[in-house]
């Protein structure tokens, strides 16, 4: 009796020392599994709230979009097409690689998983850089709203080799509208873009020093689901802000 009590102890003694040597293991947790779905539905939680904050800047873009239809088609025809597909291709090779990373971490392939979160962070920052870009055309062309906003090219394209109708100057004052939503849109895009990226450091070093080699994925998993979010939003922005209206107004 004595002997199996001690038995039954020692083993009580043997799993709390187990317990306690998982570090990813939090203690409010009864097990990693519940810690692991409980993270999950946090991160959908924070997923739908960032469904909630984008949804309203497309409301207000469709509904400024259905007011404004003259000006906003003459804007959207100033975005680059080229460059935004590319950085669309860039995107997706992006959460391409990202989605291979969270595999590589289930099956604890390290090397594999290390591999992919760079590629992950390259693909990025080429999306970052490309928009930069982009921004500083805009910003040459004196499309950013406020009192230096150039009206001219849309009053008068044909001033600048614009083959499209001049739109009355109410008209064309319009266009900030477009812009101010294009940047806003767009800005935010690319902050979740650059928090992305500071995660993605963090991980890959972690990756590296094997945190993720012993089955422990959560935090893979969940950024993967981030990523991919990221990714969406911009699979919807593209077209919006770039596809609509590619064509002279008549």
């Amino acid at each position: 009796m004595d002997s199996a009590l001690a038995t039954t102890d020692h083993a009580d003694v043997h799993a709390e020392h187990d317990h306690v040597a998982l570090p990813q293991h939090r203690h409010h947790f009864e097990t990693e599994e519940q810690q692991r779905e409980a993270g999950s539905f946090g991160m959908w939680l924070f997923l739908l709230t960032e469904i909630m904050f984008f949804g309203g800047l497309f409301f207000a873009y469709l509904l400024y979009r259905n007011w404004y239809y003259p000006a906003f088609a003459a804007a959207s025809n100033q975005l680059s097409v080229p460059l935004g597909a590319f950085n669309t291709v860039v995107l997706i090779s992006s959460g391409f690689c990202m989605a291979v990373g969270v595999w590589a971490a289930e099956m604890r392939r390290k090397s594999l998983l290390v591999l992919m979160l760079v590629l992950t962070t390259f693909f990025g920052l080429i999306f970052l850089g490309v928009k930069y870009d982009e921004y500083h055309e805009k910003y040459e062309l004196h499309h950013i709203p406020g009192d230096s906003f150039n009206i001219s090219m849309f009053t008068n394209p044909a001033g600048y080799g614009i083959k499209e109708e001049p739109l009355a100057p109410d008209m064309a004052q319009k266009t900030q509208i477009f812009f101010f939503l294009y940047f806003a849109m767009t800005g935010m895009h690319a902050v979740h873009m650059i928090i992305g990226i500071v995660l993605l450091f963090w991980l890959t070093w972690r990756a590296h020093r094997g945190d993720f080699s012993s089955g422990y994925v959560a935090p893979i998993e969940n950024f993967g689901l981030y990523w991919h979010f990221v990714d969406i939003v911009w699979l919807f922005l593209f077209p919006l802000l770039y596809l609509i209206n590619r064509h002279p107004l008549h």
